[in-house]
């Protein structure tokens, strides 16, 4: 495998399983060195110890904590050239706006968009002073297009990353910082299967719309987020980077 991102240091955020551990492995195979952040120890820390990097326990949540994540980072390794910010949830009671309480809305609001919102502020930071830098941010298909088997609160806050990410990218544009939306299609992560296992039809409600017949592996949106973290993605920033298998581009897809 290329060496892209040698020496580069790497913030990944919900580090401890799915997308998260995909990217963790795919970072360190292009040779960067890698801060894992999750709340979960166990798993966290599992990821870091398996690359060799540092895991940070964080509540992405939490302003002081998300500080300290990349506060760490460079203090340990001296830089901060990539931040993944990939952290989220889809809770069960995140549901149509019709069920939906405000409990469940602002819960889903908080870990999928205000922790960005978080992680690209003190990232930013870092990256200012060293007049360069990388962030990608997991925003999702459905930020560009709507669905009947409504999940409220995910939708409205994966367009809230969208349309941050386009800004951001934008504002620090001349200063050498990057700032691109990643938005996968259904990946099969133990988020999702935990999903569709609870509701076999849902699932098949939205393989029927994939034109590729499958959901991505996590390993394939690693390979997305690495392209953007590295030089090959040099010119592109304020971009939606969508890896969805070909969703959003199809009317009927084929028969099987």
């Amino acid at each position: 495998m290329s060496k892209r991102l040698d020496g580069r240091v790497a913030v990944v955020t919900g580090a401890g399983s799915g997308i998260g551990l995909a990217t963790v492995r795919r970072f360190a195979a292009e040779g960067a060195k890698v801060v894992c952040a999750d709340i979960d120890e166990e798993t966290g820390a599992k990821a870091a110890n398996e690359v060799g990097g540092l895991f940070v326990r964080t509540d992405v949540t939490d302003e002081e904590q998300v500080r300290a994540l990349f506060d760490t980072a460079v203090a340990h390794y001296g830089s901060l050239d990539v931040a993944f910010n990939n952290a989220g949830i889809s809770p069960p009671d995140d549901d149509s706006i019709l069920v939906t309480g405000l409990e469940a809305w602002k819960r889903v609001q908080d870990v999928n968009l205000t922790s960005v919102y978080l992680c690209c502020k003190y990232a930013i930071g870092h990256m200012r002073r060293q007049g360069k830098g990388s962030i990608i941010n997991t925003a999702s298909f459905v930020a560009v297009m709507g669905a009947a088997t409504s999940q409220i609160s995910y939708s409205a806050s994966k367009g809230g990353v969208l349309a941050m990410s386009r800004e951001l990218g934008v504002e620090f544009a001349r200063e050498g910082i990057r700032v691109n939306a990643l938005c996968p299609g259904p990946v099969n992560t133990p988020l999702l299967q935990e999903l569709f296992a609870k509701d076999p039809e849902r699932a098949a409600r939205r393989l029927v719309h994939i034109p590729l017949g499958r959901f991505a592996e996590p390993e394939e949106i690693a390979a997305a987020v690495a392209f953007l973290a590295s030089d090959d993605s040099s010119f592109m920033t304020a971009s939606t980077f969508l890896v969805d298998g070909g969703i959003s581009g199809a009317y009927v897809t084929p028969l099987p």
